[in-house]
């Protein structure tokens, strides 16, 4: 079994019967990151609201930061600061929405990314997954600067041995 998460599965073994209704800390390690970087965006179109501070992508957007990819149907960017000198402090995802980094990948039917704290909340039947290892539940934190992700919710897990016979 992966070291990594062996916690994960002495708590799971030991509380199984708690598990259902509680919420699980992972060390999913992908997913540190640098939200420093530049920030990429694609779509089929865009609605700027300037007096708002957003802007609203829609249809196949893809969001690119370093080595982490958000896609999904909707994704408001939320900024402070005008023109050039624009921040993004925020975005929300609807539908669809998939992040990657590495080997791991999460899933659900909204997200919230606040920039500045570096803090991703997922929402709606949630699923990560590390290889063949997955984690389900209802609601997903994802710490970028510790790359350690907190499941709440119904939650639930598969481990995978690190061979197979």
């Amino acid at each position: 079994m992966n070291t990594r998460f062996l916690p994960l599965a002495v708590a799971a073994w030991i509380g199984s019967a708690a598990v259902a209704g509680a919420q699980a800390t992972v060390p999913f390690g992908g997913f540190a990151h640098d939200s420093s970087q530049q920030v990429e965006i694609s779509a089929e179109s865009l609605t700027v609201d300037q007096s708002a501070g957003s802007v609203v992508f829609e249809g196949e957007v893809l969001v690119g930061q370093g080595t982490m990819r958000m896609s999904a149907d909707r994704i408001t960017v939320f900024y402070s600061g005008s023109g050039r000198s624009g921040d993004v402090t925020r975005m929300e995802a609807e539908g669809s929405v998939t992040l990657t980094n590495g080997a791991e990948a999460a899933e659900a039917q909204a997200a919230a990314y606040d920039v500045a704290g570096a803090l991703i909340t997922m929402t709606g039947d949630v699923l990560l997954t590390q290889g063949e290892n997955a984690l389900s539940g209802q609601e997903l934190e994802i710490d970028l600067d510790t790359g350690t992700a907190r499941m709440k919710g119904r939650v639930q897990t598969i481990l995978q041995p690190e061979t197979r016979q």
